[in-house]
């Protein structure tokens, strides 16, 4: 049988860490349902698996997870080749503020959708060099963890996306003036499961990220999911939230 094959990333940004709990979860449970043959989210993930190919990355940026969870100890190379590249940076808090890859590149400003446009907007933000956030690198792809990402993506015929970030509990739909068909409507379901709103980026976030990339790529839906509320890292405390909030999004992602 033909399956249509849907793709979850998330925890691409270091201090966005709870996406990634949020989605290892999911893959418990649904593994769960799947083998005691019992619903979830109303449905079944037996008769669901069978019908579709479902790809999930929890973590894209370990290396930097590890920085903002406290992994990597303070007496280490590691960890002071991470605080030099903040000390040009003041104004973020270290390690809380990290969200880059082990280079200070940010890796969801790598991807070819109008990268100089991101690139423009960054420098003029005074952000020239590697750092602990919004870095876009010399050139688009130039770090592993985004080529991987970009290569697997080119390597399958995934007819949806979902990005996984914190927080302001928001759902983004489109890329510029790109709205894949059905995009919207799908959009509006994920909207009523989770109660996030439904709404367009930020002019100055609008560039060089995974899905944009995908929309301008494939013309076929893809989300970016701002779970949560506060200030990153979001607190463990959330999690229970967050993940009730999202189950209906993780679904629906499969079932659309």
């Amino acid at each position: 049988m033909d399956q249509s094959k849907y793709y979850i990333m998330h925890g691409i940004h270091s201090n966005e860490w709870i996406c990634s709990l949020v989605l290892i979860n999911f893959i418990e449970d649904i593994c769960k349902s799947y083998k005691l043959n019992t619903k979830i989210y109303q449905q079944e993930p037996k008769r669901l698996l069978e019908e579709v190919s479902l790809y999930i990355i929890p973590m894209v940026n370990p290396d930097g997870i590890d920085l903002v969870t406290g992994k990597i100890q303070k007496y280490t190379k590691i960890y002071q080749h991470y605080k030099q590249i903040s000390k040009d940076y003041p104004g973020i808090p270290f390690p809380d503020g990290w969200k880059a890859n082990f280079n200070g590149v940010d890796l969801n400003l790598q991807f070819p959708a109008r990268w100089e446009n991101a690139k423009q907007i960054k420098y003029k933000q005074g952000i020239t060099k590697p750092g602990p956030r919004d870095f876009v690198g010399k050139a688009p792809l130039t770090q592993p963890e985004a080529k991987a990402l970009y290569n697997f993506t080119k390597n399958h015929k995934f007819e949806l996306t979902i990005s996984y970030h914190t927080q302001g509990k928001e759902i983004y739909y489109q890329f510029l003036d790109y709205e894949p068909l059905k995009a919207k409507q799908i959009g509006e379901k994920f909207a009523k499961a989770s109660q996030y709103n439904l709404t367009q980026v930020a002019y100055a976030s609008s560039f060089a990220g995974y899905k944009d990339w995908f929309i301008q790529e494939y013309n076929k839906p893809a989300y970016t999911i701002e779970a949560g509320y506060g200030i990153n890292p979001l607190p463990i405390t959330q999690f229970d939230e967050i993940y009730q909030d999202n189950l209906g999004i993780l679904i629906l992602g499969i079932t659309t």
